[in-house]
């Protein structure tokens, strides 16, 4: 059933409001940390690969177009956010499904998403350009037309942004895009996705390093540091690449915590403990993480599973760090400010969610596996393929955490979040759901949810400040 254009001007035009007001809510972004240090580049011309080099790229060319500060990347990043959603409720809304639609822009103005959509990171560049690709192709899947090729260029573009922009993008991005334009059966999907995974991984450093221009900060050193570490301090020696004297100091040190990599990096603790090993290059480091879990795999699995509930947020105490948008800029001299009281308020109603299970990981991850359940057995259809290929990439960027990640910040699972988000919605627009699986699907999430109140309730309560996380 075709719905009258007045419904979907309706729906463009409250998407347009939704655009304007959070660009005056948050004008002109928040700059945390890593942004900080990623316009330093940008005003030097001095470009590293600590954080992927493709964002200070794009925001060199911004700022020597328009100048300012954060202004142009936050404009982006938001029109391309508020692009997505407007796109698929659009939809939606064409189709006759009103409430949908509503409900797709609804998830949009969670104070959590847009709370973090507002501050100036590759992660949340990474979120706007999946979900304005996701947008274009639901624009005329859902209505059964072929996507024309002039938009399959421009969601190549998206995508192909959205995985140089941040390192692990790559297990949501090549997924996504097997899931949406590949053909064949499951195996044959499968294999492209791994294929095109390890053709980006090899060709990432030549990209930064060559046609980005990106000098090497040691960060691809980053994980087999964290993970040799995280068995070495897991007794009875199970200490490779480190000694004796070493690994105990670690332990001592309390160098390898579930919660982030940052304590390796302590320049009067811990770090003169990885040195010898900081010094060596990538390839052997992990020729030697590969020999450590073969000898300890338990060793292995109780670091990565610990930093995984870390991550996740799953079994962890409440007000576990790194949840809340920040409601102010990181502290610098290059310019970049903030945005009003107004935005301040928004910001603690998104630390409130932050504390709900809308803010945990797990949960979604949940969610999202109650959802391929559901859309798998389905026959072949636009709003399931849709929702299949969302959830897949969510689905494959969360499990691509529990072996490689160092850090437990929640931004790290925006798209996941977001995409389980959307895929629900359209898998409610069929409306078959099946008992068994609301049944299955609900007894899990209950469990899920009541592991993380339970230890929520009695956990102690975690440190708040990052000085006081690294001891």
């Amino acid at each position: 059933m075709t719905t009258p254009p007045p419904r979907i001007r309706t729906v463009a035009g409250v998407t347009l409001l939704l655009l304007v007001g959070s660009l005056a809510l948050f004008w002109p972004g928040i700059a945390m940390y890593d942004s900080v240090g990623q316009f330093a580049q940008v005003l030097s011309g001095a470009y590293e690969d600590w954080h992927p080099p493709a964002m200070a790229r794009m925001w060199s060319l911004f700022h020597a177009a328009a100048g300012g500060t954060s202004e142009p990347m936050f404009a982006v990043q938001m029109a391309l956010y508020w692009a997505g959603f407007g796109l698929v409720a659009a939809t939606l809304a064409r189709l006759g499904r009103g409430r949908a639609a509503a409900v797709v822009l609804a998830i949009g103005a969670l104070p959590l998403f847009l709370g973090w959509q507002a501050v100036v990171l590759k992660d949340t560049q990474m979120l706007g350009a999946v979900l304005a690709a996701c947008g274009a192709v639901a624009w005329w899947r859902l209505r059964g037309a072929r996507v024309p090729v002039w938009a399959l260029i421009v969601v190549a573009m998206l995508l192909a942004y959205a995985t140089l922009v941040r390192a692990n993008a790559v297990f949501a991005t090549v997924p996504l895009a097997v899931m949406l334009f590949g053909t064949g059966r499951w195996w044959t999907r499968l294999a492209l996705g791994l294929a095109g995974v390890a053709a980006v991984l090899m060709a990432a450093p030549i990209l930064n390093h060559g046609l980005l221009g990106a000098t090497s900060s040691g960060v691809e050193r980053t994980e087999a540091l964290y993970d040799l570490a995280g068995i070495a301090v897991r007794p009875p020696d199970t200490a490779i690449g480190f000694t004796p004297g070493e690994a105990q100091a670690l332990r001592a040190g309390h160098c390898a915590k579930p919660y982030f990599w940052d304590p390796l990096g302590e320049e009067t603790r811990c770090a003169p403990l990885v040195a010898r090993l900081q010094g060596r290059p990538a390839g052997q480091l992990y020729r030697l993480l590969v020999t450590a879990i073969i000898r300890h795999p338990l060793a292995y699995a109780a670091h990565r599973l610990a930093h995984f509930n870390s991550t996740e947020r799953f079994l962890v105490p409440a007000g576990w760090p790194g949840a809340a948008p920040p409601a102010r800029s990181e502290p610098n001299d290059l310019g970049l400010g903030n945005p009003g009281a107004v935005a301040r308020g928004w910001q603690i109603a998104a630390r409130w969610m932050a504390e709900t299970s809308l803010g945990w990981p797990i949960a979604w991850l949940t969610l999202a596996i109650i959802g391929l359940a559901v859309a798998v057995p389905r026959p072949v259809g636009a709003a399931r393929d849709l929702a299949l290929a969302l959830l897949v990439s969510a689905v494959s960027l969360e499990a691509s955490f529990g072996v490689l990640s160092i850090a437990s910040d929640l931004r790290y699972h925006l798209w996941p979040m977001v995409g389980t988000a959307l895929a629900m919605v359209l898998l409610w627009v069929d409306r078959r759901w099946s008992a068994r699986a609301l049944r299955l699907g609900g007894l899990a999430l209950a469990l899920v949810l009541a592991g993380g109140l339970m230890a929520r309730l009695t956990l102690p309560t975690p440190p708040t400040s990052y000085r006081a996380l690294l001891q």
